[in-house]
């Protein structure tokens, strides 16, 4: 079957060609690592994840390669302000180095918690800075790049077709001025720069020599220059956040092609914002934002997230609360309830999956159709409760659908321990109810309640789980 992508450049679905027959190679924009990775961060990484997995089930073979932004990334658009690893360092006492070895840890720790696969081709910023160097001397040779007080910048006049990825009416602001700073040595306020010099009189800890000075690369310059190094100067798809649409990628664009004389990528995938309700989009300047990290201490899996992401196509906006994520918790524990019974039920080697079913179409075919996670779960889920379907089929079809999906649908839950207080009144309530005083049994439930406690009387005996929140 075909499969569809829409494609940010031509705003429009297209058939998916790659460059190579069977394989393809994707850039994903990576983390700047001077602060924590945000769950709105996150919604990116797990869209471009299901993009990779889904390929590799569709037959792909797939390299991806992902940028560690860890010098360059500067507080504005408009190339001024202070780097954000240097900020990072003065805000903690610490060395950019060691900020940038500790947030990309945790940014892998929160990364890997939510079932994400590795890029095949990780690239540090700091360990590119020849080929940087090398990119900007050769527009520098072609005539695109100029010289002004602070260092080396693009001059966007000189391609007609710059900001086609945003489109006109973006760009129209940013020629005006109004999305970036005005710089009034710049030729045009949207030029941005290639290479900044370090100031005079100033010892940064992240500069290099250059050809034209001691200073450190441009953000935008960064991502041409390491995808280019890893996947040729054509790639197949690029991906990110759809706030790098107007400045971040079209400037990767601008520099890539004035380069080469190639497109840069053929394929520009952009995943929608999380909204927070009123405050609107998630912020690292704006603080008080969310990682994975901290969702397991309000009682919830990582991978209640992951499918709350999937509930919405990665092209529209996704709106953030609580009571959403505990409806997808309850959502996952629902489906790995489902599994688990047909893995219960299954004696011996389970068969392989029948690829000509119609549910495995389906779930193809939503795959196929630029990705529509919400669509494979609700084939999914349906397939599962399927009861004309055999019982061993149906395991075998959420064993292959996992592939994608990575929400540990087999994974069993642990039970944990309680504190000894909480299970002294668990034992309290049993003894309640056994000798029929269903007044107490009413308090200590309610007591239960209150710390966090949920009780359910069964059967086979009084069980208990920790709420979320």
């Amino acid at each position: 079957m075909d499969f569809q992508l829409y494609n940010t450049l031509t705003r429009q679905k297209e058939k998916f060609k790659s460059i190579k027959e069977g394989a393809a190679g994707i850039y994903t924009c990576g983390p700047t690592v001077y602060l924590y990775a945000h769950i709105g961060n996150m919604r990116t990484y797990i869209f471009e994840d299901g993009l990779v997995r889904a390929m590799k089930f569709l037959g792909y073979s797939v390299k991806r390669v992902m940028n560690i932004t860890d010098v360059g990334h500067l507080t504005s658009d408009g190339d001024t302000g202070e780097d954000k690893m240097e900020l990072g360092a003065k805000r903690e006492g610490k060395t950019a180095l060691d900020i940038a070895k500790f947030y990309t840890e945790a940014f892998f720790k929160d990364f890997n918690s939510l079932n994400c696969l590795m890029p095949d081709v990780l690239c540090p910023a700091t360990e590119y800075i020849k080929e940087m160097v090398d990119l900007v001397a050769t527009l520098e040779k072609k005539g695109y790049a100029y010289r002004i007080g602070d260092g080396i910048y693009f001059d966007t006049a000189r391609l007609p077709d710059y900001g086609k990825l945003a489109g006109k009416s973006h760009m129209d602001g940013i020629r005006e001025g109004a999305r970036v700073e005005v710089n009034a040595e710049k030729r045009n306020p949207a030029d941005f720069a290639l290479w900044k010099f370090s100031g005079a009189g100033e010892k940064r800890q992240m500069e290099w020599p250059s050809p034209w000075g001691t200073g450190f690369p441009g953000w935008h310059l960064e991502c041409s220059a390491m995808a280019m190094k890893h996947l040729g100067e054509t790639l197949d798809i690029h991906c990110g956040g759809e706030d790098h649409v107007a400045v971040h990628h079209s400037n990767e664009i601008a520099q890539s092609e004035a380069a080469t004389g190639k497109p840069f990528a053929n394929y520009w995938l952009h995943g929608r914002f999380l909204i927070m309700g009123e405050t609107g989009k998630m912020s690292k300047s704006a603080g008080g934002f969310l990682t994975a990290a901290t969702l397991p201490e309000k009682g919830y899996d990582p991978l209640a997230y992951r499918y709350y992401c999937f509930l919405t196509h990665y092209r529209k906006q996704l709106d953030f609360s609580w009571e959403g994520l505990e409806a997808a918790a309850r959502g996952l524990d629902g489906l790995r309830a489902l599994a688990a019974k047909l893995k219960s039920g299954q004696e011996g080697e389970a068969p392989a999956v029948d690829r000509e079913a119609k549910y495995f179409k389906d779930f193809s075919a939503a795959l196929a159709d630029d990705v529509n996670m919400p669509e494979a779960l609700a084939v999914l889920w349906e397939t599962l409760k399927d009861n004309s379907i055999s019982a061993p089929q149906r395991l075998a079809f959420a064993a292959a659908a996992e592939e994608v999906l990575a929400l540990d649908l087999f994974r069993a839950e642990a039970q944990k321990e309680l504190p000894a207080e909480l299970a002294a009144l668990i034992q309290e309530r049993e003894a309640a109810r056994k000798a029929r005083d269903f007044k107490r049994s009413d308090e200590l439930r309610k007591a239960l309640s209150d710390k966090g406690v949920v009780i359910e009387d069964t059967s086979s005996g009084t069980k208990w789980k920790l709420s979320r929140g």
